[in-house]
């Protein structure tokens, strides 16, 4: 059942620490997001690719939404410029789209670089598929929220703040995050 709370209010009781408030928006949103990830293509991805960008991008606005517009106004925004900033990096190609998360390991990367043969490339987002289903079902709901945002380039207390878990909490989880993905990956 919905909450009777507009979206603004929705999202100052997040800021004040209540973390369902954020689960309800998220779940709010769904819809909203499917229906913009389905109007886009994403080179070698699928509409699941861009409904976890454009979640991501609706967070981004959880997180950083100011009340300067109408939330729905700024959230749409957000999640429409996530999802078209993947499908041109997609076509781009430049930064290896959404490689982020095969690159754990400090010993290298595994970027696709710009000259790669398109079988090399539809190789590597079948890798990469597989290692998000690898993820999900190795890490604890906390760790996997935490590791994304980590690579997605958010600091240590701003997981924390936005997962409403201590700073000592969000960095072992991120540790743990790292070392069952190295474990499951095969990498030292």
């Amino acid at each position: 059942m919905s909450s009777p709370l507009t979206d603004e209010q929705l999202v100052a009781r997040f800021h004040g620490g209540d973390k369902g408030a954020c689960e309800e928006i998220l779940s709010r949103y769904k819809n909203r997001v499917l229906s913009v990830a389905r109007r886009f293509f994403l080179s070698g991805g699928d509409t699941e690719d861009l409904v976890q960008e454009g979640m991501c991008g609706l967070y981004s606005a959880i997180v950083g939404f100011s009340g300067d517009v109408g939330f729905q106004a700024y959230a749409d925004a957000c999640i429409k410029n996530r999802i078209l900033d993947a499908v041109k990096r997609s076509y781009n190609n430049k930064n290896a789209a959404m490689n982020g998360f095969l690159q754990l390991s400090d010993e290298g990367e595994e970027a696709v670089s710009g000259n790669a043969s398109p079988e090399e490339q539809i190789i590597f987002r079948e890798a990469r598929r597989e290692m998000m289903e690898k993820m999900s079902g190795a890490l604890s709901d906390f760790e996997y929220r935490a590791i994304c945002m980590y690579i997605e380039g958010a600091t240590l207390p701003e997981i924390s703040g936005a997962l409403g878990k201590t700073y000592k909490q969000t960095d072992n989880a991120i540790t743990r995050a790292k070392n069952k993905l190295r474990s499951v990956l095969g990498v030292k």
